[in-house]
């Protein structure tokens, strides 16, 4: 089955997004599709993250650092895991889901696979990154490689780590450290994404973005769906890390966008 197929099993449809999300989207690069996570599967999902955390400990996110392609496989100033296909029937949704799936596969035009499925906490007084795009290189406007979903498991404001994104960047055909002096800095332009736990905001990975510093005393957390054209390299690679389990679990049109058919 290819990931249209899947797709359209799955009841992905552009019919779901409305015009002006769509027109949102094309010019800005990033949009908030509102909250799609009820309370009690926020209840369930940070559960089953506590108690990962706990159980891996020192090894958490390990699986991160395998991973050529992951800019931040282990950072200090955040909380991290890795490979949550595999853990647990409460992360399906996040490569499932129509509405998310509907604004990826508009962003990437064709046919599109889970690249990886991680979790991130900025922690208290951490968490500032660099502003960056998820792809090496510049690509011209319309032939994007990578999106990116983040869900967000505490509401996110301001002053808790939020991530700033550079609305338009992804049409500039530039990357941060080509434009700024200091990519760490404050971008004029930037707008920190301020939404409550449960949302899911969907942006272009080529767009300018970084997670901010954490001024709380506690964890800001959210888990990232992230998704790449078929042809692109996956951040971790979904077919060695597959298990029977999750094969039997999940059918096969989630199987055919984790592209371990």
């Amino acid at each position: 089955m290819d990931s249209n197929s899947a797709l359209n099993e799955l009841g992905v449809s552009e019919t779901l997004l409305s015009e002006s999300e769509i027109e949102f989207l094309d010019k800005n690069g990033y949009l908030n599709l509102g909250k799609l996570l009820n309370d009690d599967q926020l209840e369930a999902i940070r559960s089953k993250i506590g108690q990962l955390l706990e159980s891996e400990g020192e090894m958490a996110g390990s699986e991160l650092a395998e991973s050529p392609f992951i800019r931040h496989p282990k950072e200090a100033g955040a909380d991290r895991l890795g490979n949550l296909v595999n853990k647990g029937t409460e992360f399906d949704v996040f490569y499932t889901h129509p509405k998310v799936l509907a604004a990826i596969r508009h962003v990437l035009g064709g046919e599109l696979k889970l690249s990886s499925l991680n979790y991130r906490a900025a922690k208290p007084g951490d968490g500032l990154q660099k502003l960056h795009a998820d792809y090496p290189d510049a690509v011209p406007a319309g032939d994007y490689r990578v999106c990116n979903s983040i869900w967000l498991l505490d509401d996110f404001y301001a002053a808790n780590g939020a991530t700033r994104i550079v609305p338009g960047t992804h049409l500039s055909q530039h990357l941060p450290q080509e434009v700024m002096a200091n990519p760490m800095d404050t971008h004029p332009e930037e707008k920190v994404i301020e939404a409550e736990a449960g949302s899911v905001v969907i942006f272009n990975s080529h767009t300018w973005h970084g997670g901010t510093k954490n001024h709380t005393d506690k964890p800001r957390r959210a888990i990232h769906s992230y998704f790449c054209r078929k042809d692109q390299p996956q951040q971790s690679d979904q077919r060695r890390y597959i298990t029977p389990e999750t094969l039997d679990r999940i059918g096969t049109p989630a199987a055919a966008i984790l592209d371990v058919l």
